[in-house]
């Protein structure tokens, strides 16, 4: 998951700098689209930036 940083805030942040923390807004926006949690979606993918980057 990813944000356009510094570029199109989240529809909640519309108006506002987009901020590399509103990825929370885009994961539930994930979650939303696939039926699924939002702490699942958020350790998804935090596990797989985890293995893309070699973070543990």
């Amino acid at each position: 998951a990813e944000t356009d940083c510094p570029y199109l805030a989240p529809q909640v942040k519309r108006g506002e700098r987009n901020l590399p923390q509103y990825v929370k807004y885009v994961i539930e926006y994930m979650a939303r689209a696939r039926g699924a949690d939002f702490k699942e979606m958020e350790r998804a993918t935090s596990e797989n930036a985890k293995r893309l980057f070699g973070l543990g």
